[in-house]
């Protein structure tokens, strides 16, 4: 059998070249060698204040991208859609250390940017939700989770939380899941390459997957460079953080004998940044317009798309159901057979 490997991401608008490079793109490869299953989880993005209308929008077009971009829909499903997810999350709050939970640093740095901001409101399901995201992978026991560094602290939690659970029933029913680092591109801001490509920093610094050509174009033809930006960063090679990032694109799009050469002209000092921002621009715009035109086929079939994924989100549920039938009868609960 294959082994499993489960992944999940937060419908927050638009999938933006950080968001494919540094992660889908790797999911759907990792398709050929595990077996898959990816959620999109609309429960974790209720932890800050949102529009709910939006959130429902978001997760469907989340959806469509992520189909779009290669993920194959009988590996995706909806987090709402499978209940148990929550429900195990409540049973694991009772085996997680509250000192750990309270130590997760991306909470601190949620609640100092809502107390930075005029919302002061901090929802106990921001301190809670690595509890739930522990209940995502461990409900489906995984045997990899495919995370950046950042996201380490995470899956440490979920290891703990099954570990206590396991020594506490006397069973040694959940798998401990492992990292799956494999190597994906460090895609950073083309408007300030110090900080990751993020959404939540504006427009500017994001380039949407789905934009328009002439969008992506005047994005990296803007870029920032050495030449430009005397604060960017630069490496222990003496590149620039941002030619670095620009170059980190072109490879990303598969484009390496156009890497390779415009590097060599880079070492020799005769590179000029305008060829390189062209490059980058004409692979960025290829890679778009296959997407584009995938995405056009799938939005004239919205409605068959929902049922696709409905039904796939009920054909991996029935996994978690399992798990979650499981984990009553270790855990002493009054039991329903589903």
């Amino acid at each position: 059998m294959k082994k499993q490997v489960l992944s999940c991401i937060q419908p927050t608008g638009d999938m933006h070249f950080g968001n494919y490079f540094g992660a889908v793109k790797n999911w759907v490869d990792l398709q050929d060698l595990y077996e898959c299953r990816y959620g999109v989880v609309d429960y974790h993005a209720m932890t800050m204040p949102y529009n709910p209308k939006k959130l429902r929008e978001n997760t469907w077009e989340l959806i469509i991208n992520l189909l779009a971009t290669g993920i194959l829909p009988e590996n995706l499903f909806i987090q709402s859609l499978v209940p148990e997810h929550v429900e195990l999350g409540w049973i694991f709050n009772c085996f997680a250390s509250f000192g750990q939970v309270s130590r997760m640093t991306q909470f601190k740095d949620k609640s100092a940017q809502s107390e930075a901001t005029s919302e002061s409101f901090i929802s106990v399901g921001l301190f809670d939700y690595p509890v739930l995201m522990a209940a995502d992978i461990l409900i489906y026991r995984a045997d990899f989770v495919p995370v950046g560094k950042d996201q380490d602290q995470h899956l440490e939690l979920a290891r703990n939380i099954a570990q206590r659970f396991n020594n506490q029933v006397g069973a040694a029913y959940f798998v401990l899941p492992e990292t799956l680092h494999t190597e994906t591109p460090n895609i950073r801001s083309t408007a300030d390459p110090s900080r990751k490509m993020s959404k939540s920093a504006g427009e500017k610094h994001y380039i949407n997957v789905f934009a328009d050509e002439a969008r992506i174009r005047k994005q990296i033809k803007s870029a920032v460079t050495d030449a430009n930006n005397t604060r960017a960063g630069r490496g222990s090679s003496g590149m620039s953080e941002g030619v670095a990032n620009l170059f980190e694109l072109l490879k990303a799009c598969g484009k390496l004998p156009a890497h390779k050469t415009l590097m060599a002209a880079y070492t020799a000092g005769t590179l000029k940044y305008v060829d390189l921002k062209e490059a980058v621009a004409g692979a960025l715009v290829e890679v778009s317009a296959v997407f584009k035109e995938k995405k056009a086929e799938l939005n004239a079939n919205k409605k068959e798309v929902k049922d696709r994924i409905k039904a796939s989100s009920a054909e991996i549920r029935k996994r978690a159901q399992e798990t979650l039938r499981d984990v009553k009868e270790l855990a002493g609960l009054v039991n329903v057979r589903f």
